[in-house]
C-alpha cells in the first residue's frame, strides 16, 4: 500500500511525465459549451478518456440527443470502442451523461510500468475524441 503522500506524488509524477511526453494543449474544459468537457481518468484500477455532460438536465438532454444522432459517425470513423451511458454515476454519486473509451488492460497509476501504455492510449484516444468534436461542434451546439 501507498501512503496518501506517496500516492499523491505518484499521481503528480504521472501527469508531469504525460505533459512532457505529449506536450500539447488538450481541449478538456475549453469546449466553449456549458457543462461539456473532455476528461482523462487514471486511478489504481483503470484508465479512460471521456466526454462528460455535467450541466443542468436541459443542457444534458440537448447535447445528449445530438451525440446520440452522431453515434454511428463517432463509432464508425473515430472510436469504435466508445461506450455511451446516458445516466453515469460518478464516485461522488453525481449523475452525468458520459461517452467514454476505457483502456482494456488492467493498469494502476501506482505502477510506473503501466504509465507508457496509458500515456499512449490517452494521446491516441483523446486526439480522436477532439477531432470528432472539432468536425461536428457546430451540429452539437446547434
Amino acid at each position: 500500500m501507498f501512503s496518501k503522500e506517496e500516492s499523491r506524488k505518484l499521481r503528480q509524477d504521472f501527469w508531469t511525465s504525460f505533459g512532457k511526453s505529449f506536450p500539447r494543449k488538450w481541449l478538456l474544459y475549453d469546449t466553449k459549451l456549458k457543462g461539456f468537457s473532455f476528461k482523462f481518468h487514471f486511478d489504481n484500477k483503470k484508465a479512460l478518456v471521456a466526454l462528460d455532460l455535467e450541466d443542468d438536465l436541459e443542457h444534458r438532454i440537448k447535447y445528449w440527443e445530438k451525440l446520440v444522432a452522431l453515434k454511428s459517425i463517432l463509432i464508425d470513423e473515430y472510436l469504435p470502442e466508445a461506450i455511451y451511458e446516458e445516466a453515469y454515476v460518478l464516485e461522488n454519486h453525481k449523475e452525468i451523461s458520459r461517452i467514454y473509451v476505457p483502456l482494456e488492460q488492467k493498469v494502476s497509476i501506482h505502477n510506473k510500468n503501466s504509465w507508457r501504455e496509458v500515456m499512449e492510449f490517452f494521446n491516441e484516444k483523446m486526439s480522436l475524441f477532439e477531432a470528432f468534436f472539432e468536425e461536428y461542434k457546430e451540429i452539437i451546439e446547434g
